[in-house]
C-alpha cells in the first residue's frame, strides 16, 4: 500500500476484520435506513417540522437532517455517521484532487488538509471550486481519513445521499442511481474487492527497528477460526489477502462533473487516496484510454469511473496469483506429511474462495449497472447527432464487456483453484486413511507377535502342569501318602469337587454373556438381569438340551413318515406280490 511521505506510518500489526455488511441498510429504496424491526421509531422527530429555507439547507453543520429529515439521530448513530461527526480526528482529513479538462488533459490538482482549525476556510474554497476554471470537465476528489466537517461539507455541497457515507463506512456493497432529474444524476458505487499485500508481521525489520525478535506469528495456527471478513494469511509467501473497498460517488452534471472517492481508515490497510489518485493520473496518460477520453470526456465522463474499475481487476488478479502459489505449496506439504494444521488451512482457504465468488458476482453486477445506467447528459446535450450517440454507447458497451470478460476470467480462475483445493483436501483425507491403515497393520502385526508369545507361554505352562500336579498331589497331607496324618483322599475329593462346581456355577452366572448359537446356555426372552435368571443356568441348559433332543426326535420321526408316505403305493404292490404264492 502506498502513502505519500507525510502520511506514511510504519506498523507491524495485522489489519482488523471488516464489519459484516448489512445489505438491507445499503439499499436507498428501503424506507427505513438503519432501522431494525425491533428498533423504536422516533415519531416526535419525524413529525417535527423542518425549516426549508435556503440558508438552513446550506448550513453544512446540519447535515444530514437539513437535506434528509428521515435520517434521525438514531439512524446516524447506528450507521456510524454520528461517530465521525461527533468525534474529531487527531489527524487532518486530506483531499487529493485530479482535474480533467475538456480536451482530456489529466493534471494533479490541489491537495487540501482539513482540520478543526481551518474547516471554515475549506468550506469557502469548496464553494468556489466550480468557478475556478470553466475548462475543467471533471474533478476527482480522493478523501483520506474522512472527518466530520468534510463529510458534512461534501454532503451539503453536492446533495449526497447519506447512504453513500453509511455504506462506505460499513463496507456494504451498493450500486444505485439517484437525483436522476433534468440533465444530470448521481451514481454511487461501493465495491468490496480483494487485494494482496506483504504480511506486516513477517516483513523484514528496518535497521532502526527493535521488533525483530517480537514479530507476531503468521496468521495460520492450529486454532484458527474461519472468518471470511478477516485477512487470509498465506504462510508460503509471507503475504496476506485482505478485503478492500472502492467507494465512489459521481455527480454527472452538464458543466463540471465530480467524483468523490472515500477511503477506509489507515488501520484497515485499504487502498489510500494517494494511491488511487496516482492510478487515475497514470490511466489518463495511457495511449489506449487517452483516445477514449478524447472522444468521450465532453459527452460522457462516466468512462473515468469505468477506468477506475480496472484497479479492483488488477488487485483481484494479483491476489489469485498469490493464492495459486500458496495452494501449490499446500499440495507439496500434504504429499509429504499429514499434519492436522495443513487440513485446517485447506478448509480455511476454501471458505475464503467460496466467499470470493460472491465478491466477484458483485463486481460483475457493478459493471453491468454502469453500462445499463445511461447518462442523462447524452439525451439533453444540444447538437449531438444520432451517430455520435450510437458511437458513445457502443464504446461504453465495448469497454464494459472488456471488464466483464476479465471478471469472467477471474471467476474461472477462482473455480479452478477451488476444484484444485478440493482435490488437495481429498488427497489429505486419503493420506490420513493410508496412514491409519499402516498403523492398524502395525497393531495387527504386534498383536500376532503377542499371541505367538502367549502361545509359547501356554506351551511352557502345559509342559510344567503335569509335574506341578504331581508335586501338589505328593505334597498332600492325606493318610494314603502320609500315614501320620488324619485326612484322607476321599475328604479332599469331597471338598474340592463341590467347591469346583460352585465356582464354575458362579463364574458362568456372572460372566458377560454373548449370544453364541452353538452354546447350550442361550438367552431367553425373560429378563436377563434378574438374579434367578442368572443362577438358574444349569436347569435352563438341561431343559434346553432336553427340548433340543425332543425336537430332533420329532424331526426324525416326521422325516421317516414322509419317506414312508412317498413310497407307499409301490411298497403295497411289492408287499402284495411277494405274499402271492407261485403257480
Amino acid at each position: 500500500m502506498e502513502f505519500p511521505p507525510e502520511l506514511y506510518r510504519t506498523t507491524r500489526e495485522l489489519p482488523p476484520r471488516i464489519p459484516q455488511p448489512s445489505h438491507r441498510h445499503g439499499a436507498p429504496s428501503g424506507p427505513w435506513p438503519f432501522l431494525d424491526l425491533d428498533a423504536d421509531v422516533d415519531l416526535a422527530q419525524l413529525e417535527r417540522p423542518q425549516p426549508r429555507s435556503a440558508e438552513w439547507m446550506r448550513d453544512w453543520t446540519k447535515y444530514p437532517q437539513n437535506l434528509f429529515p428521515n435520517w434521525t439521530l438514531t439512524q446516524q448513530t447506528k450507521s456510524g455517521i454520528s461517530h465521525i461527526v461527533n468525534h474529531p480526528s487527531r489527524e487532518p482529513c486530506t483531499l487529493y484532487t485530479v482535474d480533467i479538462t475538456r480536451d482530456a488533459q489529466f493534471t494533479a490538482g490541489d491537495n487540501y488538509a482539513v482540520a478543526e482549525e481551518n474547516k471554515s476556510s475549506f468550506w469557502e474554497r469548496l464553494q468556489a471550486m466550480e468557478k475556478t476554471n470553466n475548462d475543467i470537465r471533471l474533478r476527482a476528489m480522493f478523501v483520506d481519513n474522512l472527518n466530520g466537517p468534510v463529510l458534512q461539507m461534501l454532503g451539503t455541497t453536492f446533495n449526497i445521499e447519506p447512504f453513500f457515507f453509511s455504506s462506505s463506512i460499513n463496507w456494504i456493497p451498493a450500486r444505485y442511481q439517484s437525483e436522476a432529474v433534468g440533465e444530470g444524476d448521481h451514481i454511487t458505487i461501493n465495491l468490496p474487492f480483494l487485494r494482496s499485500m506483504r504480511n506486516p508481521t513477517t516483513m523484514p525489520p528496518s535497521p532502526t527497528s527493535s521488533q525483530a525478535s517480537t514479530l507476531a506469528p503468521t496468521l495460520y495456527s492450529a486454532d484458527q477460526v474461519i472468518d471470511t471478513q478477516a485477512p487470509l494469511g498465506l504462510s508460503s509467501s509471507h503475504r496476506i489477502l485482505l478485503p478492500d473497498i472502492l467507494a465512489i460517488h459521481m455527480i454527472r452534471s452538464p458543466n463540471m462533473s465530480t467524483v468523490i472517492s472515500y477511503h477506509a481508515p489507515h488501520n484497515l490497510r485499504a487502498t489510500s487516496a494517494y494511491t488511487l489518485r496516482t492510478r487515475l493520473l497514470a490511466a489518463g496518460h495511457s495511449v489506449y484510454w487517452q483516445k477514449i477520453f478524447d472522444a468521450t470526456i465532453a459527452l460522457n465522463p462516466t468512462f473515468v469511473l469505468l477506468a477506475l474499475l480496472w484497479y479492483p481487476v488488477y488487485a483481484f488478479d494479483e491476489s489469485l496469483e498469490a493464492l495459486y502459489t500458496h495452494i501449490c505449496w499446500l499440495e507439496s506439504r500434504v504429499m509429504e506429511n499429514t499434519d492436522k494444521t495443513l487440513t485446517q488451512q485447506l478448509h480455511v482457504v476454501r471458505a475464503h474462495l467460496l466467499h470470493y465468488a460472491s465478491v466477484l458476482e458483485d463486481f460483475r453486477k457493478t459493471v453491468a449497472f454502469i453500462e445499463d445506467t445511461p447518462n442523462p447528459l447524452l439525451e439533453h446535450t444540444p447538437g449531438i447527432t444520432a451517430e455520435t450517440l450510437t458511437r458513445v454507447r457502443e464504446l461504453m458497451h465495448r469497454e464494459s464487456q472488456n471488464l466483464l470478460d476479465e471478471i469472467a476470467r477471474l471467476e474461472q480462475n477462482r473455480k479452478m483453484q477451488d476444484s484444485r483445493l478440493e482435490n488437495v483436501i481429498s488427497l489429505a483425507f486419503s493420506s490420513v486413511g493410508l496412514e491409519d491403515s499402516r498403523t492398524t497393520q502395525k497393531l495387527t502385526e504386534a498383536t500376532v507377535r503377542d499371541g505367538a508369545a502367549m502361545k509359547q507361554i501356554s506351551y511352557l505352562t502345559m509342559f510344567f502342569l503335569p509335574a506341578n500336579f504331581a508335586a501338589t498331589v505328593f505334597g498332600m497331607n492325606v493318610v494314603e501318602i502320609s500315614p501320620d496324618t488324619n485326612e484322607t483322599l476321599a475328604h479332599y475329593v469331597a471338598f474340592a469337587l463341590p467347591f469346583t462346581i460352585v465356582t464354575i456355577w458362579i463364574v458362568v452366572a456372572l460372566r458377560s454373556r454373548t449370544r453364541d448359537p452353538t452354546s447350550l446356555i442361550q438367552q431367553d426372552d425373560e429378563d436377563e438381569n434378574s438374579f434367578l435368571h442368572r443362577f438358574s443356568w444349569p436347569l435352563r441348559s438341561v431343559h434346553r438340551g432336553f427340548r433340543r433332543a425332543t425336537t430332533m426326535n420329532d424331526k426324525s420321526r416326521a422325516r421317516s413318515g414322509t419317506n414312508a408316505s412317498r413310497s407307499g403305493p409301490n411298497s403295497t404292490v411289492i408287499a402284495a406280490t411277494s405274499s402271492r404264492p407261485f403257480p
